[in-house]
């Protein structure tokens, strides 16, 4: 049993450290925000995350689980500290650190014994030596420490079972010993190890996040080109993941990527490049395909409504970034909502469980008890998260509750044929709408045709 010690309760913090109790270590978190401790004390989530919080419950009851705002009871016993602190976006684009280093120098500043320092968050190509260097300065009187960059994978709505079940660790150190004790740490959990230097596991993070955005982006990019040439890019997505060398996921268009690490990571990694000489073109055309969707929605439902969304009710289903989560940070919904009622539009949301956190995010939004609340007397619904409740609504109930039976389905959840059967002027993204389909000479030259 290993003594552990997890800065920051947020997604990552939160989920290492349950889950490591849940191994049978000692671990107890910490965090300065006290009402996030107080809950937490209390067998309480501050987050949504399925299966999380019974497991924080059960190794809170065996003891091995424990919370404090005190960072010298926190670092009393601890052999390991993680350090899981945010690293938001600067002006720039760059990752802002300063977490990082005020806890740096409060563990250097307080520790006694000889401890491994584990950076969980994501953070620049660089920041284990810097880190290094923090604590060197910082203490009072030399004690032994070794830096591993220890990047997280974890998928939000999936966090628990990514932790306990992941593709691969990474671990860097320039001391292969604290390298060797950080992986006996993940040693029950049989996953293959990828054990190196500390900058190229920090980069290992960004280039495994900012490759997953192009994927969607890419994607999204096919989308744009399939709606005016009459192709489905559901089938098109289909055709391609059986490929092997390209795999089935992360291939769904839609209206793009949002949360805390896609955008974050890419921005980041193109503020890293460019300030190193480099010319990050792929990066930036990453995030503005990402930016164009959202705003291609707000077009194909302007269509739709006639050229105008002034005074018009529209009805929002999904708020979160993602299903199976209440985070709403960089969620398309808020730019989508954001414009409509730029445009004069009178929103109506809801979400399965993000509708707290949307209270506070949101102002002069309708926040509807269900779907269907949400959709009455609407001009027309839109889709932003996929949820699978939204999958098993009663479609006539809802075409029966709106004003006009307009659909815009940012997440492609539904058939088009059987949309208009039931009928809807259903909308979605890169598939061929009823009488779309070009004639052939419009896409196609007959030297194209015959191979000239």
């Amino acid at each position: 049993m290993a003594e552990i010690c997890v800065i920051g309760v947020g997604y990552v913090g939160l989920v290492t450290g349950t889950c490591f109790a849940d191994l049978g270590n000692d671990v107890i978190c910490l965090d300065v925000d006290e009402a996030k401790i107080d809950k937490l004390r209390g067998g309480h989530l501050p987050i949504f995350e399925p299966g999380l919080e019974e497991l924080l419950q059960r190794n809170a009851q065996a003891g091995r689980l424990r919370f404090t705002t005190d960072y010298a009871e926190a670092l009393a016993r601890a052999e390991f500290v993680f350090i899981a602190v945010g690293t938001p976006s600067g002006v720039d684009g760059e990752a802002d650190l300063r977490h990082v280093r005020a806890a740096a120098e409060r563990i250097a500043v307080l520790v006694h014994r000889p401890l491994i320092l584990i950076n969980k968050s994501t953070v620049p190509i660089g920041a284990g030596d810097w880190v290094t260097t923090i604590v060197q300065r910082s203490q009072p009187e030399p004690i032994p420490f070794a830096v591993v960059s220890n990047p997280e994978f974890l998928r939000e709505g999936s966090a628990v079972h990514d932790f306990l079940a992941p593709d691969r660790i990474v671990l860097g150190s320039a001391d292969p010993e604290a390298a060797r004790r950080v992986a006996e740490l993940y040693a029950p959990l049989k996953t293959p190890m990828v054990i190196t230097d500390i900058r190229t596991a920090e980069m290992i993070k960004y280039a495994s996040n900012s490759f997953l955005a192009t994927k969607i982006s890419f994607m999204n990019e096919i989308a744009t080109i399939c709606e005016p040439l009459g192709a489905d890019v559901k089938m098109v997505a289909r055709g391609m993941g059986h490929d092997r060398r390209i795999g089935p996921h992360y291939l769904d268009a839609g209206l793009g990527w949002g949360g805390s690490c896609f955008g974050k990571d890419v921005r980041a990694l193109e503020f890293m490049a460019a300030t190193h000489g480099c010319h990050p073109q792929l990066l930036r055309a990453v995030m503005e395909i990402n930016r164009d969707q959202r705003h291609r929605l707000i077009q194909k439902l302007r269509g739709a409504l006639g050229g105008s969304l002034d005074r018009m009710e529209i009805g929002v289903l999904g708020l979160s970034f993602k299903p199976n989560t209440d985070d709403m940070r960089d969620a398309p919904s808020l730019t989508v909502i954001h414009q409509l009622q730029r445009e004069g539009a009178r929103v109506r949301a809801y979400d399965p469980a993000a509708m707290p956190v949307a209270a506070r995010l949101l102002h002069e939004v309708y926040l509807a008890a269900n779907p269907y609340e949400a959709a009455t007397g609407a001009d027309a619904v839109v889709i932003c998260t996929e949820w699978n409740e939204f999958k098993q609504l009663d479609l006539p109930r809802l075409r029966g509750l709106m004003l006009r039976p307009v659909v815009v389905d940012g997440r492609n959840m539904y058939e088009p044929e059987r949309m208009r059967e039931l009928g809807f002027v259903y909308h979605c993204v890169g598939r061929p709408q009823r009488d779309e389909t070009p004639a052939l000479e419009t896409v196609a030259t007959a030297g194209q045709l015959d191979g000239q």
